[in-house]
């Protein structure tokens, strides 16, 4: 063990704080350029709206937010009118689904997510400071219709070193980390510049025990090893977390009927505080706008959705896509205010990573659908054992309400 990896907790403490201030400015400069961006070209309603639906009639407009998170939602015309209740969706993350037989740094998540708009509502919700904050940033008026999608979603998720089966703290690889949390999301749809705004809030706890129990209590099920060293995760005993995120999408181009490509540019401030660019794709038997289709915006187990009831449509379809993320700040590596065995500095931290995903999707009629889809990243540590990309796998089953 060198003199780096031994370096005691007050030293840790009081060389690591979370880079708030350069946060804040670099969700600023991201939303000054999503504010800039010139729009593409508008289109015909209809003709952008629903490219694969032209045999069905009448041709209405798709209003379906984030396809492969949840069923698919109503084909509905304007104008529209958010229902009580929408869609619910579970998703399961592991990275035993990559098909790679590992068990380690983003191990597993679960999420539950419903929509509609009894989810701006109700017990513990996040809908009135995510309104706050949307207004404080001037993203309130970037659609001439407001809000028209509302989601709320609640889930867990971990990440472990190599060595599962070690108790005493691994320097060098990747800490032990998770996170339970609550989220709420807003949509706003500028349809004549093909243009989709999303807001989230998140708040939660690391280090909370019930991340690592239920691990271990999944491994004794299936009688694998159990995970020795969560009593080294971040935040060990529990702290409080946050985060906001905005993204703004642009259907950029339909090819062959059924093959369209859309950007994406993210920022967000908070445990995970970072920029990214994305370009997805999505090719097949599709009847889902483009609004519809989201994967870019997931962050490890979390999977903000948006959609409404209404009619259930049969289709299929690949989709994969490549993001580029510049990250100031990553909680699960770096901890937070409350001190924690194992951490990084900013300095031992690749600033710039690659994330790419591939999945497929079939939905049926009866308003069920099926997602699979194996994603990755590029390693974020610079060196030692802990320095290797990431590879897990996730299914996704949703329902929408008809």
């Amino acid at each position: 063990m060198n003199s780096e990896q031994s370096r005691t907790k007050k030293e840790r403490t009081e060389k690591r704080r979370p880079v708030t201030l350069f946060g804040a400015a670099t969700l600023w400069m991201v939303v000054s350029l999503l504010m800039m961006a010139e729009p593409a070209g508008a289109q015909t309603l209809e003709a952008e709206a629903v490219p694969s639906a032209r045999a069905q009639e009448p041709l209405q407009v798709a209003w379906l937010i984030e396809d492969q998170k949840r069923p698919a939602a109503p084909i509905r015309s304007l104008p529209y009118t958010e229902p009580e209740r929408s869609s619910w969706a579970l998703a399961i993350d592991n990275d035993y689904l990559a098909l790679g037989g590992k068990d380690q740094d983003y191990t597993y998540g679960f999420n539950f997510t419903y929509t509609g708009r009894s989810a701006k509502d109700g017990w513990l919700s996040l809908d009135a400071p995510l309104g706050w904050l949307d207004s404080a940033l001037g993203f309130e008026h970037l659609s001439p219709v407001g809000v028209s999608k509302h989601s709320r979603e609640a889930g867990l998720f971990g990440f472990t070193p190599s060595e599962i089966e070690v108790v005493q703290p691994q320097y060098g690889d990747r800490p032990y980390a998770g996170l339970v949390y609550l989220a709420n999301s807003r949509e706003r749809l500028d349809i004549r510049n093909r243009v989709a705004w999303k807001s989230t809030l998140t708040v939660g706890v690391l280090g909370l025990d019930l991340v690592g129990d239920v691990q271990n209590e999944s491994h004794a099920i299936l009688g694998s090893t159990p995970a020795r060293g969560w009593d080294n995760q971040i935040s060990d005993g529990g702290e409080l977390t946050a985060r906001y995120t905005v993204a703004r999408q642009h259907h950029v181009a339909t090819l062959f009927d059924n093959l369209e490509i859309k950007s994406t540019v993210q920022g967000s401030v908070g445990y995970l505080t970072e920029a990214s660019w994305s370009l997805s794709v999505r090719g097949g038997d599709y009847h889902t706008a483009w609004s519809s289709f989201n994967p870019e915006l997931v962050s490890y187990g979390e999977k903000s959705s948006y959609t409404n009831s209404g009619i259930s449509v049969d289709e299929h379809y690949f989709w994969g896509g490549v993001s580029v993320k510049a990250r100031a700040y990553n909680a699960f590596l770096q901890g937070q205010f409350r001190d924690s065995e194992v951490t990084f500095e900013r300095s031992e931290l690749r600033p710039v990573m690659l994330e790419a995903w591939l999945g497929y999707t079939v939905a049926f009629a009866e308003g069920y659908r099926i997602s699979y889809v194996v994603r990755g990243h590029s390693s974020e540590i610079k060196q030692g054992p802990g320095d290797r990309n990431l590879l897990w796998g996730g299914l996704i089953l949703a329902r929408t309400f008809r």
